[in-house]
């Protein structure tokens, strides 16, 4: 199903065994697909949305088992790729410009590595650094984290915070998430189109700010190797509260990536 830019549309694209809530505001300016971290839904991006404006066009949706999303037996990384490439069959968009918070950044990254002709460009807030928490010790962190969190995820699920999913699902998406971070660095040494971050510098739910500083300065190899990839900004805030603090940072981002992929098809 292929819509039109002539009004807003709200509707439920199905894909394998489930079904994504999906919304296109069909503006007249470039596609921008907002890509969500690993347990939130796509009411964190309303500030950035505000901010640019209806000259862009906006599509948001929530992953399988997020916001007003189904169910399904697959949550792996993999999954979500595909359900990108669903959510753009079904808005008819070909030439997307990615964003994506946390998790949603990896997959932004990745998709783009698989289809470096189909985007435009992708900007990356606080996520793909090819930093993680790897091996037993990684996993098992991991895993004790979700379990004390356990009886909170419920709570914070209405505020699109958690998933409906138990603890040790999402913990296993926290795993593989970080085994995908830690090995992202020759994705990013391929990267041929503009790609922007947007940093906090404070800590996360997960890490402390010393932690969170170390993975951040990971990434420094790789923006000293390939130009195409660069640092948009670095924002006062916090991993957990950088979209809805610093949405102007993250909009100046998506411009600032809008206009590099101009200056380089003239």
């Amino acid at each position: 199903m292929t819509h039109s830019t002539t009004s807003a549309w709200t509707g439920m694209v199905p894909v394998d065994d489930t079904a994504l809530a999906v919304t296109d505001t069909r503006g007249p300016g470039r596609p921008v697909v907002y890509l969500n971290g690993s347990y939130a839904d796509h009411r964190t991006w309303r500030p950035v949305i505000a901010e640019l404006g209806t000259g862009w066009r906006h599509i948001t949706f929530d992953e399988r088992a997020r916001g007003r999303s189904k169910r399904s037996a697959d949550y792996s990384f993999e999954a979500c790729v595909r359900d990108i490439d669903a959510v753009l069959e079904a808005t008819g968009v070909d030439r997307p410009l990615l964003v994506g918070w946390s998790y949603g950044a990896a997959l932004a990254v990745h998709w783009a590595d698989r289809n470096p002709h189909r985007v435009l460009g992708a900007v990356t807030v606080d996520g793909a650094i090819p930093y993680g928490l790897t091996g037993e010790d990684g996993r098992e962190r991991i895993r004790r984290l979700f379990r004390r969190m356990r009886f909170l995820l419920p709570l914070v699920r209405p505020l699109g915070l958690a998933a409906r999913m138990t603890a040790d699902q999402h913990a296993d998406i926290n795993i593989e998430a970080n085994e995908i971070n830690a090995s992202i660095g020759p994705v990013l040494d391929r990267v041929t189109y503009p790609v922007r971050y947007v940093l906090a510098t404070g800590g996360s739910l997960g890490g402390g700010q010393e932690e969170m500083e170390k993975m951040r300065a990971s990434l420094d190899p790789v923006l000293a190797r390939n130009p195409n990839v660069r640092v948009s900004a670095k924002v006062a805030s916090n991993h957990s509260h950088v979209l809805r603090k610093d949405f102007r940072a993250i909009a100046d981002a998506v411009r600032e990536t809008a206009a590099a992929h101009d200056q380089r098809a003239r």
